[in-house]
């Protein structure tokens, strides 16, 4: 026996075998029990969703000489019989996509100066019209403005935005739903019952969701999943024939993310990642998901959500145990992530920082909370946080020994080989690593108008030295954010000396500089109490004389008078070959 897809095995041949569509169906029906038959009508809606087929059964139905009280055709008539056996003339069909020449469309519009021989109407069913050309339309526009009392046209696209204005003025529009995913599910438990196939809820559920709103396309899945699972179609047997992700792995990151478990997400990111899934569309069906939980978290949104019954239950339950600000920020974040996915040169590591920052809008804030600041990824493990270390001074700072190197080799060979020069730290005096070192607890950043206090437990009137204070005024300027960058630079090339403890004396070259550091004077006064450690610091600002501006000097300079100072800075620049920048 020959083989037919379910697709065109169970296409409907009824109004009242059409799925999804019952609005619809009614008006077409009463139009047919009234006789008030419009001269052309336009079925409108995406792919598989029933157009050409309510156009045939529409046709069928006006041309049928004894039809039903409900306005069904009788299936026994002449008319009748002739479309069930393909062999009617009064009932045309033309495929505008392969069909949209200014010739074609003059070859229908002279049969339609022919009379039907049995039933009331010659029919015309046009199908993806949109595809016709401006001159085949304007070639059809004057028949269907004045077609023949006995013609009635039915056309039907999937893109309605296509169609000349002055078509849609003369057709009757009639607008064809998506399925959903519960009507997809019952028609494929009809397919299934009439096959003798056995099956799972679940896994007609994935074919619904797969398919799309579209009953052809499910129908054909449907075929599809029948024939791998042998007449027995179960979930996991679905889901690895159409290489569908597992939504159990969806449910887990959630659940995972909502108590910051950003370890085990990732491990679940790489089982899925190696399962050969790409990250793009894992974070498009995770953030399809959160958005199913979200509403499943109110009754009133319950009805939105597409998926079987037993789904629904399990959006329910999480829903229950997740916060609407996760729900929002997890959606905001793979928004985000979607957007930017095809630009990303590094795909995967996107993917990780989405799904970090998700499973950390729960975690709470580390740190006092000192105002706005930027977003960043908050510590991922927290047994490796350390607390800062108190600050030293560049007296008090020890020069680690240097690890000791394995002896190379002895004999000839080795002999040829030259020795690298060691440079040990003690004989440089101040190391850059130790000036990093001192001002590895500062983190705060200036602000115009911000104070500061001394940490508790911390001296509160400790002297300081010359050299503390220049080494706390050169990290707090590199630490001024990026809109004081200028006053920034200046102070940079400033010395700020000791009048008498704790008395500070700044000079500035000019009024104008001046004017510009009294703006921060507070946040500069306040910075170098809370990291000197003494709470009377006081600051005045003085323009300097002209006896005391001193020539900037250049980079050259710079590095020479560093020279004169530490003669031991030439000895690393020629050991390691250096050039200055």
């Amino acid at each position: 026996m020959e083989y037919i897809v379910s697709a065109r095995k169970y296409r409907p041949a009824s109004f009242d075998t059409v799925v999804g569509q019952s609005a619809l169906t009614t008006t077409l029906k009463n139009a047919v029990k009234s006789g008030k038959l419009a001269h052309a009508y336009l079925f409108c809606g995406p792919r598989g969703v029933g157009k050409t087929t309510c156009a045939r059964i529409f046709a069928k139905a006006i041309n049928c000489q004894n039809p039903t009280p409900d306005g069904e055709a009788c299936n026994e008539c002449e008319s009748c019989q002739s479309f069930n056996e393909q062999r009617s003339l009064n009932i045309f069909e033309l495929d505008a996509a392969s069909n949209n020449s200014v010739e074609h469309i003059k070859t229908l519009m002279e049969q339609t100066r022919i009379p039907p021989q049995v039933g009331k109407y010659k029919v015309f069913i046009i199908d993806e019209v949109h595809m016709l050309s401006t001159a085949a339309f304007n070639a059809f526009l004057k028949t269907l403005e004045e077609p023949p009392a006995h013609v009635i046209f039915i056309l039907a696209t999937t893109e309605k935005h296509k169609i000349l204005p002055t078509i849609l003025s003369r057709c009757q529009i009639y607008d064809f739903e998506r399925m959903t995913v519960q009507n997809t599910i019952d028609h494929l438990k009809h397919v299934a019952q009439k096959e003798g196939i056995q099956y799972e809820e679940q896994a007609l559920a994935v074919i619904a969701e797969k398919a799309d709103g579209g009953m052809r396309d499910a129908l054909s899945i449907f075929d599809q999943a029948a024939s791998f699972c042998q007449g027995n179609i179960t979930y996991e047997k679905v889901i690895e024939d159409l290489n569908v992700l597992d939504a159990e792995y969806y449910f887990r990151i959630v659940d995972l993310a909502m108590v910051n478990k950003v370890s085990e997400i990732m491990v679940l990111l790489n089982d899925i990642v190696n399962k050969g899934f790409d990250g793009g569309l894992l974070v498009q069906g995770l953030a399809r998901h959160v958005r199913n939980v979200m509403m499943a978290k109110d009754p009133q949104t319950l009805p939105l959500l597409e998926v079987s019954e037993q789904q629904a239950k399990r959006y329910q339950e999480q829903a229950q145990r997740a916060q609407l600000n996760f729900l929002y920020g997890a959606l905001r974040l793979m928004n985000q992530c979607d957007i930017n996915y095809r630009q990303s040169s590094n795909k995967r590591l996107l993917v990780e920082l989405t799904l970090i920052e998700v499973a950390q809008i729960t975690q709470p804030e580390e740190g006092p909370a000192s105002g706005r600041r930027p977003r960043r990824l908050k510590s991922l493990f927290k047994q490796l946080v350390r607390q800062t270390k108190p600050m030293q001074t560049a007296q008090q700072v020890a020069v680690a020994k240097p690890a000791e190197r394995p002896r190379p080799a002895e004999g000839p060979k080795a002999a040829e080989r030259p020795e690298r020069p060691v440079i040990k730290a003690s004989q440089l005096g101040l190391s850059w690593n130790n000036l990093r070192q001192q001002a590895k607890p500062a983190k705060m950043q200036i602000l115009p108008g911000t104070t500061g206090a001394p940490e508790s437990g911390r001296q509160e009137a400790r002297n300081f030295t010359q050299d503390e204070l220049e080494l706390q005024w050169m990290s707090m300027c590199n630490r001024m954010p990026q809109k004081l960058s200028g006053i920034a630079a200046r102070m940079k090339n400033m010395n700020p000396h000791i009048l008498q403890m704790p008395a500070v004396e700044v000079v500035v070259p000019n009024e104008i500089i001046k004017t510009e550091m009294e703006n921060i004077r507070g946040s500069i006064v306040s910075t170098l109490k809370l990291y000197l450690h003494h709470s009377g610091i006081t600051m005045t600002l003085r323009v300097a004389e002209q006896k005391e501006q001193a020539r900037i000097l250049t980079r050259r300079e710079q590095f020479e008078e560093m020279v004169k100072q530490n003669p031991s800075v030439e000895k690393l620049r020629a050991a390691f070959d250096l050039e200055l920048a």
